[in-house]
């Protein structure tokens, strides 16, 4: 592409996002109130020490083999505990499980099941039940649109539903008025999810446990179509302000997605908004002191050098949670020399050689 082009590109693009007019939220379900966007709707963050402990939950997933007909995946999922800026030590173990999802046919229907095993015994209990992750392929929650559900989309689905499991039963290792912070929203897509979501939320409940979500990004819009969070990062910097804040932007009032969703600046020199959700029902209880306490614990764990203004806890979590590239090729070793020992490679690398083009491609261009 020349200069001439790309600058013709830009200089377009500029003309087509006017922020003159921020607008209002915008939320494609009428369970969710927005609220407008106005120069005093900012909360400034104040520091308010407490002896609240932060909570973070991430899993991860990678496939070690697949074929359109079947997927193996290693996953994870972990917790991190922090008060103010020093880890808590709690128990809790790094999960650790495979899960294999292979199609089957009948009544003249695709359905993707799945089955799972624990890397240890002791990992069983933190693992949904096989039948929550079995999907008719034309499942309106796993379909793209029109099109049959990819077999890799369904194995995924396992890893999310462990996150929830797992926070559930992790909250005993926190006290009444600790706080914890999914990694995501805490809204579900996905049938059956949301039973993982209601047992969450009810024994955070039970506990007095404040249940959060932190999202990395944000694809919400205003009503001029402008992105939500860059919207609301524009006003913030026409009024000058140079703290960390939050500002209310909607109200879900949905059984299933029963939330506050909230703005946030947690560090002063990030550039970056996050959106940020507590349950409402929690939200709604807690005063002005109450909500900074929340909110300060976050700002004390989101000011990592390396990345200013996201909680550290969330950077640690993926750390651990994550299964990289070179524990691929180890588990999948693994898994390709135990179907070898059974002599059937020849009848997986059948399916396996159905979507492996790509990769040989990609192999010869290198």
């Amino acid at each position: 592409m020349s200069l001439d082009a790309a600058r013709r590109l830009v200089e377009g693009l500029d003309l087509c996002i006017n922020e003159d007019d921020l607008g209002y939220p915008h939320f494609n379900d009428p369970t969710v109130h927005p609220f407008p966007l106005a120069k005093d709707g900012f909360r400034i963050v104040r520091d308010v020490k407490s002896g609240r402990k932060v909570a973070f939950v991430d899993g991860g997933n990678q496939e070690l083999i697949g074929a359109p007909n079947f997927s193996v995946q290693l996953n994870r999922v972990y917790m991190g505990v922090w008060s103010n800026k020093s880890r808590v030590s709690v128990g809790m173990p790094r999960v650790e499980f495979f899960s294999a999802t292979f199609s089957s046919f009948r009544n003249d229907k695709i359905f993707f099941e799945t089955f799972l095993v624990p890397g240890s015994s002791e990992f069983e209990r933190y693992l949904p039940e096989g039948k929550d992750v079995s999907f008719d392929s034309f499942d309106r929650s796993i379909m793209k649109g029109n099109q049959r559900a990819d077999i890799d989309t369904v194995a995924s689905i396992a890893r999310r539903f462990a996150e929830w499991r797992f926070a559930s039963l992790a909250l005993k290792h926190l006290s009444k008025g600790d706080i914890l912070v999914m990694d995501g929203t805490l809204q579900t897509g996905y049938t059956k999810e949301v039973n993982y979501l209601r047992n969450l939320s009810a024994a955070a409940k039970d506990r007095g446990i404040i249940l959060t979500g932190l999202s990395k990004t944000s694809a919400l819009f205003t009503t001029t179509g402008l992105s939500l969070l860059g919207a609301v990062s524009k006003l913030a910097e026409d009024i000058k302000i140079s703290q960390e804040w939050y500002y209310p932007v909607a109200e879900s009032v949905s059984e299933d997605h029963n939330v506050m969703i909230l703005a946030v600046k947690l560090n002063r020199i990030s550039e970056r908004v996050y959106r940020y959700e507590i349950q409402r029902e929690q939200f709604n209880s807690l005063n002005e002191l109450q909500i900074n306490e929340v909110l300060t614990a976050l700002v004390q764990n989101s000011c990592d050098p390396t990345f200013p203004g996201y909680p550290y806890g969330l950077i640690d979590a993926d750390a651990f949670a994550r299964v990289s590239f070179d524990e691929i090729e180890y588990y999948r070793g693994i898994i390709i020399s135990q179907i070898s020992a059974l002599g059937k490679l020849g009848k997986f690398n059948r399916h396996i050689r159905a979507i492996d083009a790509h990769s040989i491609l990609n192999m010869l261009i290198e």
